[in-house]
């Protein structure tokens, strides 16, 4: 953890919020939300791009041919997903080219909003690099077998499948040394006390422990 301290600002401060797959980062943010905490959602922003984006459609279909879309330019994202998630290259060579135009709407969101802080949402926080630019970051945990079970009921997904998406995330481990804030999600721990909490010391402004 880097035991940072946050520092005044008339701007919203920028929190980054993050979790492996399973984890159950929405439904933290969620209560941040019901909390009257902005969220921007960076997956729901991407996959949106994916379709409104000429400029990642073009090169999409360069790499991965055009029978990714649609007649209508819609992506079929099941084959999106069967690429990447299995193919480390590729998945590096998607999340480079959406991150920027991820990062752009996110800092034109931003310049609307007038609370303490606000939450930035994404699955690959840490590996794009985005969590250099935030305050803080928050990362959300839970035992893997309970990601597991989590992910296979959600999606109506086999056991193999999750383990293989959890494959092309980074370690846990690796997601604490660069996380200012833990909220164990694993049903044992009161979620809410926690974001509370987190919320209690964000707003304080000073040295996070």
């Amino acid at each position: 953890m880097s035991n940072i301290l946050l520092k005044r600002t008339d701007d919203p401060l920028k929190i980054g919020i993050t979790g492996g797959i399973g984890s159950g980062k929405s439904l933290v943010c969620s209560i941040f939300r019901v909390m009257g905490i902005p969220v921007f959602e960076a997956d729901q922003v991407a996959k949106a791009l994916y379709d409104s984006s000429e400029e990642i459609r073009g090169e999409l279909i360069r790499m991965f041919g055009k029978r990714l879309y649609s007649s209508g330019g819609l992506l079929n994202r099941q084959m999106l997903a069967s690429i990447i998630f299995n193919d480390k290259d590729s998945l590096g060579k998607v999340n480079s080219l959406v991150h920027p135009f991820v990062r752009k709407a996110f800092e034109e969101w931003y310049r609307l909003q007038d609370s303490h802080y606000v939450l930035h949402e994404a699955a690959i926080l840490f590996e794009s690099g985005f969590y250099k630019l935030m305050d803080a970051n928050i990362l959300v945990t839970a035992p893997a077998e309970l990601r597991i079970r989590r992910v296979m009921e959600r999606d109506g997904i086999s056991r193999e499948k999750v383990l293989s998406r959890m494959q092309n995330q980074g370690s846990e481990e690796e997601y604490r040394e660069m996380a200012d804030f833990i909220i164990r999600n694993d049903e044992e721990d009161f979620i809410i006390s926690q974001v509370l909490d987190t919320d209690k010391k964000i707003r304080a402004n000073g040295n996070l422990w």
